[in-house]
């Protein structure tokens, strides 16, 4: 298989969701791609969206627009320039969630939907059990009003969790 972003031939994929669109998009993508599409710090890597910003599926092109603004560089501008979007795939393209406030132990960045790891024994107040460490909680939410703060399911209890002691998955 070919990554769909960098067109890197024979490598592992990992399906990507790419948010702001249609329900269940997705991208089969690269480890290289899914590392560096937040920041590329490698930008030549993505030379090859001159190609592959022209497949035929949107959610390819989306990623594709994305990666090339975040892309500090002439040729990135050039490409950016060329790229044609329908109109309903420009809205998706542009349709990217503001930045979160919300960050993990380790600084990264989290956001409604990840998927987290427990870095620490928990004692849930009022639920009358320990959440354990090393426990995953999926499809998070973020609470609103407190960046140090995400509510997610453990042991089937909705409970809020602080991100000092969460680690993304």
């Amino acid at each position: 298989m070919t990554c769909s972003l960098c067109a890197t031939p024979s490598t592992p994929l990992i399906p990507t969701p790419v948010p702001g669109g249609p329900e269940n998009a997705s991208v089969d993508l690269c480890g290289i791609c899914i590392d560096q599409h937040d920041s590329p710090t490698n930008p030549d890597h993505f030379r090859s969206l001159a190609t592959t910003m022209w497949s035929e599926d949107p959610a390819v092109q989306v990623l594709a627009f994305r990666t090339l603004q975040k892309i500090d560089a002439p040729w990135a501008d050039d490409l950016l320039g060329q790229l044609y979007l329908d109109d309903d795939t420009r809205a998706w393209a542009e349709n990217v969630a503001a930045d979160s406030q919300h960050k993990d132990a380790n600084g990264v960045t989290l956001n409604t939907g990840d998927t987290v790891t427990l870095i620490k024994d928990l004692t849930v107040k009022g639920a009358g059990f320990t959440a354990k460490r090393g426990t995953a909680v999926r499809r998070i939410s973020l609470v609103p009003d407190n960046p140090a703060q995400i509510e997610g399911r453990v042991e089937g209890q909705r409970i809020v969790i602080l991100t000092e002691f969460v680690k993304k998955s």
